[in-house]
């Protein structure tokens, strides 16, 4: 009994070890895929316990898209620098809530597994899914399985992982297949509902960056004259006045046709007076000598 009281005495005097404490905060770093943004932080007791631990991220958290909000990421760690981990890509799937959603009664899903090889050498098995709006045979489903596996065999080979999985995110390869789906039955809607990545690339291929279009520069517009302001313009003088005669010749040789012509209007109309009193005069002559002719 002595020595069981003097055990719980010891352990009771030791110092208990908070393993939280001894712990570490690390940032968790996107691939250069999505330039490298922050994900999210973590606890760890050592940088080694961090390697090949998976975080699941949304995609809006990236892009800031709410759009893209039922895309899952997942980056496994592979690198720790100081206070820092590096992830890799391990692929992505969608939420369960936006397939519950597509798929409804009297539909067809058709689903799909494939193995790709890409450019650079990197191997993953991509999970396409199409769906119809009417339940269709499996002849025709199949038809439609083997159209989704020419597509993206195809455009896996000419493509890079990265511009392979970017293209997969944005929808582009969903439509590829759409379009060649089309021609043998008019499918409703196909997206790639999971990627994974079997094998990192061999060959480091740098992805085609597009051209960037040369800065027109603006032409510079020709230099309108510069107008002097009204009190520096100041009126010319004359060299010498002319004389009053010059002034009469000056004027006189000023006058148009159209004086002229107003000149001569009122010239006519006093001729036409003198006239009628030509005529008034005559008349009264010819009233006297008739008075004189009848008195007599």
């Amino acid at each position: 009994m002595i020595d069981m009281a003097k055990a719980r005495a010891r352990t009771t005097t030791r110092k208990v070890k908070d393993r939280w404490k001894a712990k570490n905060w690390y940032t968790i770093l996107a691939p250069s895929l999505f330039n490298n943004v922050p994900v999210a932080e973590t606890l760890a007791e050592s940088p080694d316990s961090l390697i090949g631990r998976v975080t699941e991220v949304s995609l809006q958290d990236i892009t800031n898209d709410f759009r893209k909000s039922h895309i899952k990421l997942l980056f496994s760690i592979d690198k720790v620098e100081q206070n820092t981990a590096h992830t890799q890509l391990k692929g992505h799937l969608l939420t369960s809530d936006y397939l519950r959603r597509m798929i409804r009664r009297r539909k067809s899903r058709v689903d799909g597994v494939f193995d790709v090889e890409t450019r650079d050498g990197a191997l993953l098995r991509v999970k396409p899914f199409a769906i119809a709006e009417k339940r269709i045979q499996s002849s025709q489903k199949k038809l439609i399985r083997n159209v989704m596996n020419e597509v993206i065999t195809k455009e896996g080979k000419a493509k890079t992982l990265n511009s392979f999985i970017k293209d997969c995110l944005e929808g582009k390869t969903g439509s590829e297949i759409y379009k060649h789906c089309k021609i043998y039955y008019p499918v409703k809607r196909i997206e790639v509902n999971k990627t994974e990545i079997i094998r990192l690339p061999t060959v480091i291929i740098e992805d085609e960056k597009p051209e960037e279009k040369p800065v027109e520069q603006p032409q510079e517009l020709p230099k309108e004259p510069e107008v002097p302001a009204e009190e520096e313009i100041q009126p010319e003088k004359p060299e010498s006045e002319p004389l009053a005669e010059d002034k009469e010749g000056q004027v006189e040789e000023e006058l148009t046709a159209e004086d002229l012509v107003a000149e001569e209007k009122p010239k006519k109309k006093t001729k036409v007076k003198t006239a009628t009193k030509k005529k008034t005069t005559a008349k009264k002559t010819t009233k006297k000598k008739k008075e004189e002719t009848s008195v007599s």
